[in-house]
């Protein structure tokens, strides 16, 4: 092949480009000791061979990778920890380390979601227990987890009323007197609501019987318990799970 024949099988391709994308462009050749020709080159056959949407997945491939390894790093441990040193941890300890549980599920959840278009599951727990103190909520929870249900505590109405848009469950138990939404309002709210009227929904209270019951209408909740608890008046809620 000669000069002249090599000269005309290399034509050159005119790029008209902004001064300011030249100068980026030149920038990251020299710091990855390339031509600017040659960056252009590579560019373009990395396109053409993995497709245009090649640098975005391969990308945010790694950054998903990095993020499930964290996730299940964080789920790991936190099961070891309710499973082993449950007797050596406080209640209220309890309860937090469960809360990390819960919002780390939530999460992966939503990746699912927004990568594999998955939709969440109808229920990752039995009972929802709404219970502003932490020793009530603690032995509320350990009951029903004995009984082999799988149980969500939470501390104000608030929170109740944000996870019952993330999941549906089985049940709901309600504290009355919170330190946010009064418990008659959360359940107005939740009866009143096409998507959850139908979970059955107790109260669990101190506040006196004949002022309850006078409520039961009025808010459309499906029962109560007093405190203190008698266990066996819970085996009502069992025909709903």
């Amino acid at each position: 092949m000669t000069d002249n024949d090599e000269t005309q099988r290399k034509k050159g391709i005119g790029l008209v480009v902004d001064e300011k994308i030249k100068r980026k462009w030149k920038s990251f050749a020299k710091n990855h000791n390339l031509t600017l020709t040659k960056f252009i080159k590579k560019a373009v056959n990395f396109y053409m061979e993995n497709g245009p949407e090649a640098t975005f997945s391969t990308g945010f491939n790694k950054f998903f990778h990095t993020f499930k390894e964290s996730l299940t790093n964080i789920q790991g441990f936190v099961q070891l920890i309710l499973e082993n040193e449950k007797d050596e941890i406080k209640p209220s300890v309890q309860s937090k380390i469960k809360e990390i549980q819960n919002q780390s599920e939530f999460i992966e959840d939503i990746i699912n979601q927004i990568i594999f278009n998955k939709k969440p599951t109808d229920s990752k727990y039995d009972i929802l227990i709404i219970e502003d103190d932490r020793y009530t909520l603690n032995f509320l929870t350990e009951f029903f987890e004995r009984k082999g249900y799988k149980i969500l505590g939470v501390l104000t109405g608030k929170k109740g009323l944000e996870e019952l848009e993330r999941n549906n469950p089985k049940i709901i138990l309600l504290d009355i007197l919170l330190p946010d939404i009064n418990g008659y309002e959360v359940c107005k709210k939740i009866k009143s609501d096409e998507k959850y009227k139908n979970i059955p929904l107790y109260y669990i209270t101190a506040v006196p019987e004949p002022v309850v019951s006078q409520k039961i209408e009025e808010t459309g909740a499906n029962g109560y318990f007093l405190k203190p608890f008698k266990f066996h008046e819970f085996n009502v809620l069992f025909d709903h799970l």
